[in-house]
This record gives C-alpha cells, sequence and structure tokens, in this order.
C-alpha cells in the first residue's frame, strides 16, 4: 500500500475515524466523509492506512492502549485516541509529523487544548501565555532560565532576572533579553515577533518591532510587526487585507474539525478584528461583510461557499 500522504491529512483521517466511531455519526457525517474520501486520492491512502494502524492498536498488549480504547465517550478519550493513532501512522509510515503529533504536548510542563489560551506566572516573575494547541517546558536552575516550545505558539514576557533566559524550539536556543516576545512554531522554522527588548540567535539580534522566521540558519525575512502579531493575547484574531483562505486557516486553528472554502472566493480579502471566543460569531460577520454563504455539512465540517445572487 501506498502509504504516502501529509500529516495535514492523515490528522484529517484521524478526524474521520474518531467521527465514525461515536453514537451520533448520523447520514449527513457519512456523505460528508464520502465527499473528503472521493475529494482526492491521497485521502483515501491515509484512510485505508489509518483504519489498518487502529486494527493494530487493538492488538497491542499495552495497559494504557486497552484502557484508551475502553474508556466511554468523552474529550479525554477522544485526545488520547487521536495521540494513539497519529503515534501509530508516524510510526508506521516515518512521517515528520512534527508540529502535529499531539504526544510531546500532552507530556510537556504546560499546555493549553484546542479552542483555548493559558496563562501563568513563572517562578522568576515572567509571564508565559499559551495559544490554542500549545505546550511548552519549563527548566530553571542556578545558572539559566530555560523554556522549550514543543509546539504551537507562546508568548512571554522576560522579567529582569541576573540568569540568562533561552527559548528553545525545534529550530534552536534564541536568548532573550528582558521584554516581551511571541514565537510561533511551523514546520521547519518559527516565527518570532519582539515587541519590546531583542531576541539574539548566533550573535545575530532581532529587534524590537521586528519580527522574523527563524531556522537553524539564522533570521530569515526580516519585517516590521504587522496588526495581527500577538493579538490573540487579547483573545482576537485581527486581519488587515488578509485572503480569505489564510484567515480561515488561522481561524481553524480555535476550533474542532474542519474549515475551508470554495477556491472561486479563496483570494477575497479579510480585515477587521475578531473575537477569537466566538468562531460562530465570526463566520455569521463573515456572511454579512463577504459575498459568501457558509455551508454546515456536520457540526466538524464546514465550507464557506459563493453567495448566490
Amino acid at each position: 500500500m501506498n502509504t504516502s500522504f501529509r500529516a495535514q491529512v492523515a490528522e484529517q483521517a484521524v478526524h474521520w475515524l474518531i467521527e465514525s466511531q461515536g453514537d451520533d455519526f448520523d447520514q449527513a457525517q457519512q456523505q460528508a466523509l464520502q465527499r473528503w474520501l472521493q475529494a482526492d486520492n491521497e485521502h483515501q491512502r491515509a484512510w485505508a492506512h489509518i483504519q489498518q494502524v487502529n486494527q493494530r492498536l487493538r492488538g497491542v498488549a499495552s495497559p494504557v492502549v486497552h484502557a484508551t480504547l475502553q474508556a466511554p465517550p468523552s474529550p479525554a478519550r477522544r485526545r488520547a485516541l487521536k495521540a494513539l493513532l497519529l503515534f501509530g501512522v508516524a510510526s508506521a509510515t516515518g512521517l515528520g509529523l512534527q508540529g502535529h503529533n499531539p504526544l510531546p504536548g500532552m507530556l510537556a510542563d504546560y499546555r493549553s487544548p484546542l479552542g483555548e489560551r493559558r496563562r501563568m506566572r513563572l517562578d522568576d516573575g515572567s509571564l508565559l501565555q499559551l495559544n490554542t494547541r500549545s505546550a511548552a517546558d519549563v527548566r530553571f536552575d542556578g545558572q539559566q532560565r530555560l523554556v522549550r516550545l514543543r509546539e504551537g505558539e507562546l508568548a512571554l514576557e522576560v522579567a529582569s532576572d541576573t540568569r540568562p533566559l533561552v527559548l528553545r524550539t525545534g529550530e534552536g536556543d534564541l536568548q532573550l533579553g528582558n521584554g516581551r516576545f511571541n514565537v510561533r512554531e511551523f514546520d521547519g522554522f518559527s516565527l518570532v515577533s519582539v515587541f519590546s527588548g531583542q531576541a539574539r540567535f548566533a550573535g545575530q539580534a532581532l529587534l524590537a518591532g521586528q519580527r522574523a522566521r527563524f531556522t537553524g540558519h539564522g533570521w530569515q525575512a526580516i519585517t516590521p510587526l504587522d496588526r495581527n502579531s500577538g493579538a490573540w493575547v487579547d483573545g482576537m484574531l485581527v486581519a488587515s487585507q488578509m485572503r480569505l483562505a489564510d484567515f480561515l486557516a488561522e481561524l481553524g486553528r480555535y476550533r474542532q474539525g474542519q474549515l475551508g472554502c470554495n477556491e472561486r472566493i479563496a483570494d477575497l480579502k479579510v480585515s477587521g478584528s475578531y473575537p477569537l471566543d466566538d468562531s460562530e460569531r465570526i463566520l455569521q460577520m463573515l456572511e454579512v461583510t463577504l459575498p459568501v454563504k457558509v455551508r454546515r455539512f456536520t457540526r466538524y465540517w464546514v465550507s464557506l461557499e459563493p453567495k448566490l445572487s
């Protein structure tokens, strides 16, 4: 079997498998699953493989796996089952699921589930905030303060201290001075925003008012901060002439299921400030301000379509 498919598609296949096992999986959801399968051969390959992984998990002699599979339906069971399935897919196919595999986040010191944000004061007085589906470790000792971003996005307001503070991502270690920063992990790079202070890597500084991609080779594409930088901390999604497809991809980070749009309206421009805690209200606002119609195939499968005149 060809097991070549993207991590995003693997997550979608896991979503559909979990939904199909639920007691409320009705005919409308079955039809939505069929539409997803028919949309791309990659979807079909991922679906076939995830069912094989599910069967193998049921034969694993592990108390943890057994307890997860036998647990009554709940949000916690869904998260644990998703983690097991994605781990099984990654192990079997060699998929690079960095940024998608939830297991590192489940083991982190601090984590925030999908759609929620978390705020905590660290022992040194620094303020750490986690965005949706994010996770971080914190290790302080007598010589150094270390914050490790395992997945997702964080905002960090660094308190004054004699010990240096290192922010570690998958791309390397940043040295942060006193100030306020935002760091988000992507596949193969991190995006760093400096609101005050400076961030250094390999002797090069990123200054206040700047943002840049960060890889193991240093800063890339340094630009001024934009209006959306760090707006999630205040519970807002800010857009300025953002493509509708890109806007929905951002909004989709904060809600269950799949959210997208017809390619004919993907390039429509979105501007404004939107409250992240009410994604349904945002969709209603888009229907008012743009020539689009929200189409709901299921609770977890929503698409924006062109509004018929």
